[in-house]
């Protein structure tokens, strides 16, 4: 296996085969999360297209692609986060750009039993380490209790660090509904 960083997918069929992968790995998240996790076709082109998120492709032995995340440090980059946050909280990293932002990380189902994840961590973390950076990354609550990412990435990261990593949670988000049923 190995992980290429490129800066745009313009080739339409590496394009489609990132769609596919994409599409697969996050299909399930759109009846398991309140949060909309999958981008639209159009999102995702445009994601795919833009010089400021790195794009980091996992292909297996035979070339093909098995995995694929966005990782960027400009943080207007990323929809649905607030770069100001990280500017209040780490003024000195923000302004030198040592923080960085995974988009996503996705592996093709027929890969989820190769170390394609796992690659796609230690690329990015050789990336944000070396420059003496931080990562953020959000989980949707499926994701965090039932697939324990949030637990698993970082014993990853950990592991990566030599134990020298700190993590924290940074944010939280409640969604509640109420619901008024018919009186009895």
């Amino acid at each position: 296996m190995l992980v290429k960083i490129i800066d745009q997918i313009t080739d339409d069929e590496m394009h489609k085969a990132a769609w596919e992968l994409y599409e697969g790995a996050f299909r399930d998240l759109r009846s398991l999360a309140v949060q909309r996790h999958l981008m639209y076709r159009s999102e995702f082109e445009e994601v795919m297209r833009d010089p400021r998120v790195d794009k980091y492709l996992c292909v297996n032995d035979d070339g093909k692609l098995c995995g694929l995340s966005t990782f960027t440090n400009d943080l207007y980059a990323v929809p649905l986060i607030a770069p100001e946050y990280f500017e209040r909280r780490w003024p000195e990293m923000y302004h030198q750009k040592r923080i960085w932002y995974v988009g996503f990380a996705a592996v093709g189902t027929e890969a989820r039993d190769t170390r394609a994840f796992a690659e796609l961590v230690e690329a990015m973390q050789r990336t944000a380490a070396d420059r003496n950076g931080m990562i953020g990354i959000d989980y949707c609550r499926y994701n965090d209790d039932e697939r324990n990412f949030g637990r698993v990435v970082r014993l990853m990261l950990h592991r990566l660090s030599g134990g020298a990593m700190r993590s924290e949670l940074m944010d939280q988000q409640s969604f509640w509904i109420y619901e008024f049923p018919a009186a009895a």
